[in-house]
């Protein structure tokens, strides 16, 4: 028995395997490209500040795209437009092994498919976040498994990335691994049934353009999370991958090869912590899952500034992994879960949006805190994200969030008990 049919057979649909499967490829394309971004950028003379611009429009173009997304996906078709994106990933890897200008690069940086990290979270994501909403929108169940095999793929991919120094440097042409990554991935959205689609109605680009933002009741309530999730990406931003290697590294004196085995276990131990998060949230809820690990996440996160040897900072990091990534599914699954059905991709753009757009902002503080202590930014950003927490509890719990989709019911009691045990 091959692994969708293993899938299937513990209940999860067809169209679900099909979009865990693109995250997977997306997810080992983008680890590989990720780690080699950064050197590829130095080995072709980029300055600082020309490097700074390229990353910063990935980043703005992850934001962008995800807007547009939300914006006209519903109306041109999801399967279309996811297949469009996957399509733009293998152009991408073309332009940028053919060692295009730099203002050809922004120009691709804006489209929002290149990322800056392991596992991306940028339109294909907000797509999948609302499809996978027709297979289970309250129980998180779906999202644990996309969420596990996507760090999986990502690690994977990062640990591939090692070969370009095997055999020879960095080059452009390494990139052209997007190329198999899109083509693959669109020929997986084409198989998607129509059961993924929000509506049947008007498929026309024209018809898209002209349509309102699909936000309706819930809102309020999407644009409120929205800004609470911003704040947590605020103060992830302080503490990126980037960062704790500088850190480690001045602070301990460690070798790139110690990083190197730390990070690749972290993202082990997430793609673990990210499966068990439904089963916590079947029993206390998604919002009371989501806080109740992230919280305790973010005071191991503050502790590894006062850690006297690397050692010890090794176990606070693992620890806290162990309890920091078990909030994504659930928010996914919280989103979709709030909000009707005809909202889902544009509030999953929403709320996706507000995360990248403040994460820029981060690196910047980090640096100007660190001139008052090295470790400083560990303290600053355990403080905000733990301030997110608290503010995302008692606001769930004053709101009493119940699910408002029709397929949110249709999980049965556990996904509304997730709702509702959540918020309160």
């Amino acid at each position: 028995m091959n692994r969708a049919t293993a899938l299937m057979g513990r209940g999860i649909g067809r169209d679900a395997v099909l979009l865990i499967a693109g995250q997977a490829v997306r997810a080992a394309g983008y680890g590989f490209t990720a780690v080699l971004l950064g050197a590829l950028l130095a080995e072709r003379g980029y300055g600082h500040l020309r490097a700074g611009v390229v990353l910063t429009a990935l980043i703005a173009g992850t934001a962008l795209s995800s807007l547009v997304v939300g914006a006209l996906a519903d109306r041109v078709g999801r399967r279309r437009s996811y297949a469009v994106f996957f399509l733009g990933i293998a152009a991408a890897g073309v332009v940028v092994a053919a060692d295009a200008p730099f203002w050809v690069l922004l120009v691709v940086a804006l489209t929002g498919t290149l990322w800056t990290d392991v596992v991306d979270n940028g339109p294909a994501t907000t797509l999948e976040q609302a499809m996978l909403a027709a297979d289970d929108a309250g129980t998180a169940r779906v999202y644990g498994l996309y969420n596990a095999v996507g760090a999986v793929g990502g690690a994977l991919g990062a640990l591939a990335a090692a070969l370009p120094g095997l055999v020879g440097g960095v080059s452009g042409w390494w990139f052209a691994a997007l190329v198999p990554v899109g083509l693959f991935g669109a020929a997986l959205a084409w198989q998607l049934s129509s059961k993924v689609e929000a509506t049947a109605g008007p498929l026309t680009l024209a018809d898209a353009v002209s349509a309102r933002s699909r936000l309706g009741p819930s809102r309020r309530v999407v644009h409120r999370l929205a800004a609470l999730f911003a704040v947590d990406a605020a103060g992830g931003g302080l503490v990126t991958t980037g960062f704790l290697a500088y850190y480690l590294s001045q602070r301990y004196g460690v070798s790139v090869t110690q990083l190197g085995w730390l990070f690749f276990s972290t993202a082990g131990i997430q793609a673990v912590s990210v499966t068990i998060a439904p089963r916590l949230a079947r029993r206390f809820g998604l919002v009371a899952t989501m806080v109740g690990t992230h919280l305790p996440s973010n005071v191991l996160l503050a502790a590894v500034a006062f850690a006297p040897t690397f050692p010890v900072a090794v176990v606070l990091l693992l620890a806290r992994t162990c309890l920091s990534q078990m909030d994504v599914p659930t928010r996914q699954a919280l989103v979709m879960t709030v909000v009707t059905p005809a909202e889902r991709t544009m509030a999953a753009a929403v709320t996706n949006a507000a995360r990248y757009t403040v994460r820029p902002i981060g690196p910047l503080v980090a640096g100007a805190v660190q001139q008052l202590a090295l470790g400083a930014p560990l303290l600053l950003a355990g403080a905000v994200k733990g301030g997110y927490d608290i503010a995302l509890w008692r606001w769930a719990r004053r709101e009493r969030l119940e699910p408002r989709g029709a397929s949110a019911s249709s999980t049965g009691t556990a996904g509304a008990a997730a709702a509702e045990g959540g918020a309160g």
